[in-house]
């Protein structure tokens, strides 16, 4: 049998394991509330974000892209992707720099798997 010896009143210590048995309230910890730092959140400029426009992306690809990586609803999708095809390029919505890079990233990334040259860009506002 495997002798315990008592411990200060909340843990027992026994030769190769320790049982917790209960909790001293003034040592439990408590998750603390982060703040970041100022130069990090102006880092975070708006950017606005726009489609460009080529020959080869099929036009319900473009709108498909829209709403599910950019949360566009089909509407304002197909008037931003009949923007595009008509001007060039057309702004698709304003994200802080990381947010706009990674949906941009994403974007890029389901097009390439599909082999299309469709192409965003982000700009300071």
């Amino acid at each position: 049998m495997i002798q315990c010896t008592d411990v200060p009143k909340y843990e027992l210590k026994c030769p190769s394991f320790v049982i917790m048995v209960r909790m001293v309230t003034g040592s439990q910890l408590v998750p603390e509330k982060t703040v970041e730092p100022l130069e990090k959140r102006e880092a975070e400029r708006p950017y606005n974000v726009y489609v460009h426009n080529d020959d080869v992306t099929p036009m319900e690809f473009v709108v498909h892209i829209l709403m599910t990586v950019f949360d566009i609803p089909m509407l304002n999708a197909e008037q931003i992707m009949y923007t595009a095809h008509l001007n060039g390029k057309a702004y698709v919505q304003t994200l802080p720099a990381g947010e706009a890079r990674r949906r941009i990233g994403k974007a890029r990334f389901a097009a390439r798997l599909r082999k299309f040259p469709l192409e965003f860009s982000m700009e300071v506002e």
